[in-house]
């Protein structure tokens, strides 16, 4: 077992608990850690160095920030994929690999891209799928290696819940402004909440030392008092993942997202240390000063034991103070700067004779064999940006550490809409204009002095209080910075490459001057093109080198290339907490309980709960369908159709209304008539489908299809308020229930509970009437979506069931039985009836989808006219057309979806497809290319197993083309 051997002994506010220590495994070894321990720490205590595989290179990564965004510690933890180890506690008994591998960390064959860097320049993805033939190929090579974590098809569906929170002032941040913010606040009786990302509040106050415990008394003072005020509660280990309208802050923890809306936001978020560009900055041992200080402090970890420290500021001092009291042998200090101002730490270390140079930069990490970590540093002096090779030493060390500048947390700034401005004194962007409610303080405002962000965050707090009605917004002076905290240039080219910009994606210092060779030479195209800022750390120690880069590339100031767009979410949230709990609202119709007594098994359609078939004893799905379409072709059926969307519209310009809204006439349309209706959008693209009754000159009564009735009811209402006809829209969907009585029997059945004229002359197809059924007044359409006579009978919801009951009686004696969505869908198919969303896409018009009967384009206007006139000139795309397989067809059948063949080429798909006992074969539409839509022509289908089977276009209806079953005489 791998013990702790690089723990450092028991530091005051440390977060670790040595009295619980936890076994754990990573990469098949044993290795011990302690409460409160990160993965990462652990892993570090322990003498591991290599925690995983870079994305593109797979080149060994180490600890490099260790600031809850550090991608080169992603795991796989059995079911759970990519946990971030510098942020996940250890736990018993984890068993953890490193993602990104293939064999493993040590044996990854997948290292050999590192020799291969110089074939795989930036962009070369989109010049490889440029050519067809390849296409398939490079395809399946980017699946392969492309991916964080293995996705586990076995895991269980995670619910979780949703929070909803409110404040006065919501402060995100509990480092030292933060906290001073919030008192500040809440003295003045503003209600306070404040949230950070960390287990433990304190921020950079409880690791940032610098051998000046000070600090650190300060912090742990004004945490004494914010956790005894009675008007602040402190969330940790939570993190604002994004800002939305209003104050509204999406807060994330590690088991729900909360929703909080606060009346003031104050931005406390800190800084994001950057690191500096040199050849093998990647190297495991090259860290961050700020993750090398909170090792020691935060988990008493020793970070390693001679060290170069590489710096541009005066905290690059504190950081070897730091290392130097806990046992790290300091080589030498390697300052960018030619000239600075002196700070109290750099005179300590001169001191204790730590050797020092100023003017130089670090040309390379020297690697040990099997670059698995640091043997050493090479500098060189450094001026005006370059670095002077006949200068070059080597310092041997087993770990170089870097303070050379932060980068504002601003994301949430950007996120609410401020205007940023880049301010030369601290060589960073800082808030310029702030959305009312939203307050900045500390680093993120561009204040870095201990003292000066304590005054800052009062400043702040006071502000926010005021801005919500609590007090007066006290004057506060805050003290400019001395010196800037960053420098302007941490990047030093080398002929050979290897210094990385954006460790997630393994961008080099050349992959940004190719792409402004390229011409991508704008910060957001640059972002696009080289992928800088879209891996998982989203940009947070990257972006603003980046920006650098680009700056002097094109010959501009910082100011003048400005940021990326910042957009939600701060850090990656889990696809779990995004979906919560699961809540999805079920309508269900009012016979719903007779459906469930009769043996329905229910399908979800849309919100509703419809019955696919009722199940019957033993026999199996296929055989039930079967029996229900046979029932409604030759006795009869009856089905719940209470799901479609119900319309009624009223008033003088109703008519003009619905034939703006539809393809069809309707204003000639005669009272006691029904006619089909299809409608489209804006770009002649078929949305929906329905029937249209006429019950008086200013009276229309419609369906909609049932995903669709929400949708079309709010977009007729909008364009009723636009056009501001005379005519009012109402809703009958949730109110009105609707049962289909299909079949040659279905005349008779009806006969025995209404008084109703039911004679085709006096009830002819495609005709509605109203009238009492069963004693309930109702209105009754004679329409045929299943082929067969029959009633599609609308009463009051309250009614639904009577209703139901008394026809169920009523065609007892005629073997009556009810049949499911399954069914239905079967017998509208060998109709060849279209389901809107099935049988057509986001693309298909009604010319293609085979509704061109039903479009009017004489009529003076109707929504997608003026699109369907462009594309009826055009050749037409596709064709809807029907097909059927040979009767001696034995093997597999086609599914939805398989591909049309032809000629070796993808012609088209198939949209629906059935066996049919009444014509004994397999039957279907499919959507194909307009050569293959003539009558009797042949096609290939190919199956999910790649096998081809011959179809044959046939024209539809399959089932009853002369609409016998319709006539009387049947």
């Amino acid at each position: 077992m791998m013990l702790n051997n690089h723990r450092l002994p028991q530091l005051p506010g440390e977060w670790i608990d040595r009295a619980h220590s936890i076994e754990f495994e990573f990469e098949g070894k044993h290795f011990q850690g302690f409460a409160g321990d990160t993965i990462s720490s652990a892993l570090w205590a322990s003498g591991q160095r290599v925690l995983g595989r870079s994305f593109k290179y797979h080149r060994p990564r180490g600890i490099f920030s260790l600031a809850n965004h550090d991608v080169n510690g992603m795991m796989q933890w059995g079911q759970k994929l990519n946990v971030r180890a510098d942020v996940t506690l250890l736990e018993m008994g984890m068993q953890l690999s490193a993602v990104n591998t293939f064999g493993g960390l040590n044996k990854d064959p997948a290292k050999v891209l590192n020799h291969l860097s110089r074939f795989l320049p930036v962009g070369f993805y989109y010049k490889a799928f440029h050519s067809k033939r390849l296409f398939p190929r490079w395809e399946r090579v980017f699946r392969t290696l492309t991916g964080l974590g293995k996705v586990n098809l076995s895991t269980p569906r995670l619910l979780t819940p949703k929070d909803y929170a409110f404040c006065a002032v919501l402060i995100v941040g509990a480092g030292p402004s933060g906290l001073a913010a919030a008192l500040a606040a809440a003295d003045q009786g503003a209600d306070v909440v404040i949230v950070d990302e960390n287990a433990q509040a304190g921020g950079s106050g409880g690791y940032q030392i610098g051998d000046e415990s000070a600090k650190r008394e300060a912090t742990e003072a004004l945490l004494v008092r914010v956790m005894a005020h009675p008007r602040i509660r402190l969330l940790t280990g939570i993190y604002a993942a994004g800002y939305y309208t209003d104050h509204w802050i999406a807060l994330v923890d590690d088991k729900k997202m909360t929703k909080l809306r606060a009346e003031a936001v104050v931005i406390a978020a800190g800084s994001f240390e950057q690191p500096a560009v040199f050849r093998n900055n990647d190297l495991p041992g090259v860290v961050l000063g700020s993750a090398a200080q909170r090792l020691i402090y935060r988990y008493a970890v020793r970070p390693m034991q001679r060290a170069v420290v590489l710096c541009a500021n005066a905290y690059g001092y504190r950081v070897a103070l730091d290392l130097i009291v806990h046992g790290v042998m300091v080589a030498a200090i390697v300052d960018l700067r030619a000239h600075h101002q002196p700070c109290d730490a750099e005179a300590e270390l001169a001191a204790k004779g730590v050797e020092m140079h100023a003017g130089t930069c670090i040309v390379e990490a020297l690697p040990t064999p099997g670059c698995s970590g640091v043997a050493g540093a090479r500098i060189a002096a450094f001026a005006n940006g370059v670095a002077d090779a006949a200068t070059t030493r080597d310092i041997p060390c087993d770990g170089i550490v870097m303070s050379v500048g932060w980068a504002p947390a601003a994301n949430l700034l950007y996120q609410a809409g401020t205007r940023m401005r880049y301010d030369d004194l601290v060589e960073q962007f800082v808030p310029d204009a702030l959305p009312p409610g939203v307050f900045a303080c500390g680093r993120v405002n561009g204040v870095y002095d201990f003292k000066a962000r304590l005054l800052d965050g009062e400043r702040v707090g006071s502000a926010a209080a005021a801005h919500v009605g609590f007090g007066e917004r006290r004057s506060v002076s805050v003290p400019m910075e001395l010196e800037s905290p960053n420098f302007p240039w941490p990047i030093v080219a080398h002929p050979q490459g290897k210094n990385f910009v954006d460790f997630d994606e393994d961008l080099q210092l050349k992959d940004f001057e190719n792409a402004v060779q390229e011409g991508f030479d704008n910060i957001e195209l640059l972002k696009r093109f080289t992928t800088n800022g879209m891996g998982p750390s989203q940009g947070k120690h990257s972006n603003m080198n980046a920006l650098r880069i680009l700056a002097r590339l094109v010959d501009k100031h910082p100011r003048e290339v400005g940021t990326t767009t910042a957009r939600p979410f701060f850090h990656p949230v889990p696809m779990a907490l995004l979906a919560g709990r699961g809540f999805h609202p079920v309508r269900r119709t009012p016979m719903h309980l007779r459906h469930d007594a009769m043996g329905a098994y229910f399908m979800s359609a849309g919100d509703w709960q419809r019955p696919e078939y009722y199940a019957r004893q033993n026999k199996d799905r296929l055989e039930c369908i079967r029996e229900e379409v046979d029932m409604v072709r030759h006795g009869v059926g009856i089905i719940d159709v209470g799901t479609l969307g119900k319309l009624e519209i009223i008033g003088p310009q109703a008519a003009e209304f619905l034939e703006r809204v539809y393809v069809s006439r309707y204003a000639n349309l005669k009272i006691g008539m029904t006619r089909y209706a299809v409608m489209c959008d804006e770009t002649g693209v078929v949305v929906d489908d329905g029937v249209v009754a006429r019950l008086a000159e200013d009276h229309f009564y419609f369906t909609t299809t049932t995903s669709g009735a929400t949708a079309i009811y709010r977009e007729l209402s909008r364009l009723n308020t636009q056009w501001q006809m005379v005519c009012g829209i109402i809703n009958h969907t949730g109110a009105f229930a609707a049962i289909n009585l299909a079949g040659p029997q279905s005349r008779k059945v009806l006969a025995r509970v209404t008084t109703l004229d039911l004679s085709a002359a006096a009830f002819p197809y495609l005709a509605i009437r109203e009238g009492k059924v069963a004693g309930i007044p109702a209105r009754l359409m004679r329409v045929g979506f299943v082929g067969e006579w029959g009633y599609e009978i609308h009463v009051p919801a309250e009614d639904g069931v009577a209703l139901w009951d008394a026809l169920v009686a009523a065609g007892s004696p005629f073997g009556i039985r009810p049949f499911g969505v399954e069914a239905q869908r079967l017998l509208r198919l060998e109709k060849g009836h279209v389901i809107i969303g099935q049988d057509t896409d986001g693309l298909t018009t009604p010319f293609e989808a085979g509704l061109g009967w039903a479009v009017k384009m004489d009529k003076p206007f109707f929504i997608g006219q003026r699109s369907l006139q462009i594309v009826d000139k055009q050749p037409q795309r596709q064709q809807l057309i029907g097909f059927r397989l040979d009767q001696t067809h034995g093997g597999p059948a086609p599914q939805e979806c398989h591909l049309v063949i032809h000629d070796g080429a993808i012609s088209g798909r198939i949209t629906s497809i059935g066996w049919s006992h009444i014509l004994c074969a397999y039957i279907g539409l499919a959507m194909v290319t307009p050569e293959l839509a003539k009558p009797d022509q042949t096609f290939e289908i190919r199956l999910t197993d790649g096998s081809l089977v011959v179809a044959r276009v046939t024209p539809t209806p399959f089932y009853d083309p002369e609409q016998r079953q319709q006539k009387e005489d049947t």
